[in-house]
């Protein structure tokens, strides 16, 4: 899966309509294999974009977990620490 797509489900404060949007974006450009179509695939691109972050909106509300919100902090937090140790060690490994 693309690592630019980030998990929107159960955090507090529940994930915003643009981040939705860059969510169904990347996965647009993932699948299509361009970030920026052509002008005779653009309309087509831009409806994709649309109706995926129209259909994630409906997933992110349906979904129901029983453990608690996460914080957007400590994961942000996490995946910077991790990161950080990934790209020490393909520095060290050089």
């Amino acid at each position: 899966m693309c690592r630019n797509i980030k998990t929107l489900h159960n955090f507090d404060p529940p994930a915003t309509s643009e981040e939705v949007r860059a969510a169904a974006l990347q996965y647009v450009r993932k699948v299509s294999g361009s970030t920026k179509p052509s002008k005779a695939n653009e309309a087509v691109f831009m409806r994709a974009v649309d109706e995926i972050a129209h259909i994630t909106s409906h997933l992110l509300e349906d979904l129901v977990t029983a453990a608690p919100p996460r914080d957007r902090e400590v994961e942000a937090a996490k995946a910077k620490a991790r990161s950080a140790l990934r790209f020490a060690k393909a520095d060290s490994a050089a």
